[in-house]
């Protein structure tokens, strides 16, 4: 195989640091994303440790704030001539609403607007790497409606369904991609990793789960198996496709979520 440059999100902890950990293991380039520059390095030396890879890069960005994705995106652009996988798996669960200086409710913005800018931002980096790959790391806990007038917990605020709403816009998200790159050499998934013993899981849900090695199983799957070379618009679910949420397949809710994160994250497609 081949070795790729692959960026895992929300890499220093979770699900995130151990896909990071079996990609390094079978010979990838991984870049490490953490929210500060020590979480980074430290995620970074525990990778390496654990994989026996010394081919480990640390980028820097919050994720609550869009012009720290931004700087991030072209940190990415200045130092990598190509990137041929980005796993979008960067992640929150708020147990009450907290709104950010900039006006977006956490969860929204972490799960959802983060996502969405940083891959539009890296996209012309990705466009140029034969075969690359976007996957998306969402959950069996998506929301089966959207309502466009409380993304940000304007009308109500319940925890759960917060985020169910945010792993409903991930597959959005997902499948719109999938129509903009129409013809294009990059292939764009989505997955639910499982029911993982994960910090998010336990503050959502206060019970364990599968281990993190399980977790990781069907990230790694998405982004490097050639068993998904050439496929798009998937909705994983223990390295097999699956119907994702009902509501996801709809073109019109695709695009009003669409053009709705191009007005609030200020970009256009590349």
């Amino acid at each position: 195989m081949k070795a790729k440059v692959i960026l895992v999100t929300g890499s220093t902890d979770g699900i995130g640091r151990q896909t990071a950990i079996d990609l390094a293991k079978i010979g990838h380039k991984v870049i490490v994303h953490g929210r500060n520059q020590e979480r980074s390095l430290d995620a970074a030396k525990e990778i390496k440790s654990r994989s026996g890879s010394n081919d480990i890069e640390t980028v820097v960005a919050d994720f609550t704030d869009l012009e720290s994705i931004k700087a991030m995106a072209q940190d990415v652009k200045k130092r990598f001539s190509q990137l041929d996988v980005l796993v979008n798996n960067a992640g929150v669960f708020e147990n009450k609403r907290v709104m950010l200086e900039n006006g977006f409710e956490r969860t929204f913005m972490v799960n959802h607007l983060a996502m969405f800018a940083l891959t539009l931002q890296l996209l012309d980096l990705i466009q140029e790497t034969p075969g690359s790959r976007i996957v998306n790391v969402s959950s069996m806990a998506q929301s089966g409606s959207i309502d466009f007038d409380n993304l940000n917990g304007e009308k109500y605020f319940d925890s759960y369904n917060a985020y169910a709403v945010s792993k409903l816009e991930n597959v959005l998200f997902t499948y719109k991609m999938v129509r903009i790159l129409n013809k294009k050499d990059i292939t764009v998934n989505c997955l639910h990793p499982g029911v993982i013993k994960t910090k998010l899981f336990h503050a959502g849900w206060g019970i364990g789960g599968n281990s993190l090695e399980r977790g990781a199983q069907t990230p790694v799957f998405a982004a490097v198996s050639p068993e998904m070379e050439k496929k798009t618009g998937l909705y994983l679910v223990n390295e097999k496709e699956m119907r994702s949420s009902a509501i996801s397949y709809d073109r019109k809710i695709q695009d009003r979520l669409w053009d709705l994160s191009l007005s609030y994250t200020g970009l256009q497609v590349p």
